[in-house]
């Protein structure tokens, strides 16, 4: 190793599952490359003794408090990239307070996650998922009767990146969308109804939640709103999973009042085995997975390690 390499440890599930595609570019800008061995997320406790033998850090989920920052800068650490549009797990101010210099890759993901959202939108009207399901499992031949899309009201709740690419998906079904975001700006002339939160919700068929997380989303469908539903509502999350709180979800189908749901994403992750969640059989599971696509991943890599090479050439 020369000596004026830079140390880059990666923790970020979607860009460590095609690490070795990446390794030759980190080469190339003459950084030494640490691929982490995580599923989802690494814990607080290991990020702190294991960030300040890094020089960079490009981050997941993982837990970026201020406590791993402060070890981080105890140590080697000169600078950190954030994989991706959420930034709710890293202390932004915290870095600024420590001179370490921080950013994200924004506006990167939202045609892949639209796609995903609109799976679920999919597959929760015909319930495809839970027949696929029935015949592996059961042998069975399940036919149940779904739901047209044409006509259908959905609440779109935020109306950043993913939010506009959810609802050209969503119109293009001939569906009528409800946004609800304090920020709305009307884009590309889309035929959507700008609401105030949560103001028409008893006339959405679906819920479709695309929001970031933060003290303003936190829990906002919680069990007072859940008393707003329309019967048979399916509700749709690929955001954040703490913009729901789950025990009101769990409520809603105990009570009938949701039909079914897709979440991509949980409060607690991975989703817990005695989850409640989990005894519905026609909702829909993902990994927090919607951004993963190798063409997507491959653009969002290659642009976080030339903000992480920039950061430690400056």
């Amino acid at each position: 190793m020369s000596t004026s390499q830079k140390k880059i440890l990666v923790t970020c599930p979607p860009m460590l599952g095609m690490i070795d595609e990446f390794r030759p570019v980190f080469e190339a800008q003459n950084l030494e490359l640490t691929a982490a061995n995580v599923v989802q997320t690494m814990g607080e406790e290991e990020l702190i003794e294991t960030v300040p033998n890094f020089h960079g850090w490009i981050i997941g989920d993982d837990p970026a408090t201020a406590s791993v920052l402060q070890a981080g800068k105890n140590g080697l650490l000169e600078a950190i990239v954030k994989w991706g549009v959420g930034v709710d797990n890293v202390d932004f101010d915290a870095a600024q307070k420590l001179g370490i210099p921080a950013s994200n890759t924004p506006g990167v993901f939202g045609r892949e996650v639209a796609d995903l959202a609109m799976n679920y939108v999919g597959g929760l009207a015909r319930q495809s998922f839970y027949i696929d399901r029935e015949i592996r499992a059961n042998f069975a031949w399940p036919k149940p009767a779904g739901i047209s899309l044409a006509e259908k009201t959905v609440a779109l709740v935020g109306y950043g990146d993913i939010g506009r690419n959810v609802a050209k998906r969503l119109l293009a079904a001939d569906m009528n969308v409800n946004v609800y975001d304090p920020f709305f700006e009307e884009v590309d002339g889309l035929a959507v109804k700008p609401v105030s939160w949560p103001d028409s919700l008893q006339d959405a068929d679906f819920i479709v939640f695309t929001a970031p997380l933060n003290p303003h989303t936190h829990h906002m469908f919680n069990h007072d709103t859940l008393n707003l539903v329309k019967k048979g509502v399916r509700i749709v999350n690929v955001g954040r999973g703490p913009v729901i709180e789950e025990t009101a979800l769990v409520k809603g189908m105990a009570d009938g009042l949701i039909h079914s749901v897709g979440l991509d994403v949980f409060e607690e992750e991975p989703l817990p085995k005695n989850s409640p969640l989990r005894q519905y059989e026609q909702n829909i599971f993902g990994s927090h997975n919607g951004s993963n696509t190798s063409d997507a991943v491959r653009r969002v890599s290659l642009k976080a390690i030339d903000l992480i090479a920039g950061c430690l050439k400056s």
